[in-house]
């Protein structure tokens, strides 16, 4: 019976000790910053239409030869439309070709919104089902990868772009790859 009433302290102490176990860990204050099991490894191929050119179809291994920068995004998402000006000050740059990977959108709305904000991008490739962003890992929008001139994917971030994200990380990064070139 006396072993009976520690029962609930014992469980109360092992949920507070969870509880402050998971404080800890998450005391990151990136909490945009995901793990990406893909870095470092092939990106996933790809056959999807230009939306620009619905007729052509573009593969991932066509990208190959110099890096990229893949930006999902979709008309339908407000995070992308907060991103897209950070997107076109650095497309202007021309540091690295910019391509777009509209994501879970129809043609119609997506050159609309491209219209109505202008179009960064080198290339945009449409994903209207979803299906091969799935291959990527991608669950929203916006996330963007720096894919290497190999073919390998070297950064991961999930949330819109800053201007102090690519000052800091965007940046550094392309000039590695343009040592390694």
């Amino acid at each position: 019976m006396s072993r009976n009433r520690w029962i609930p302290l014992v469980v109360f102490g092992a949920l507070t000790a969870l509880l402050a176990t998971g404080v800890w860990l998450s005391r990151n204050p990136d909490r945009e910053a995901l793990p990406s099991p893909l870095i470092g490894r092939q990106a996933p191929a790809f056959a999807l239409p230009a939306l620009h050119e619905p007729g052509r179809i573009v593969q991932a291994r066509e990208l190959r030869g110099a890096p990229y920068m893949l930006n999902v995004f979709g008309s339908w998402c407000p995070a992308c439309r907060d991103e897209h000006p950070v997107l076109t000050r650095f497309a202007e740059t021309r540091r690295v070709r910019i391509v777009g990977f509209n994501w879970k959108d129809s043609r119609e709305d997506a050159l609309r919104w491209l219209e109505q904000f202008g179009n960064p991008y080198w290339l945009v490739i449409a994903d209207e089902p979803g299906d091969s962003a799935i291959e990527w890992g991608i669950y929203g929008a916006p996330e963007t990868f720096l894919v290497d001139a190999k073919g390998r994917i070297r950064w991961k971030h999930v949330g819109p772009l800053s201007d102090t994200l690519i000052k800091a990380e965007v940046l550094p990064l392309l000039a590695t790859l343009e040592r390694e070139r």
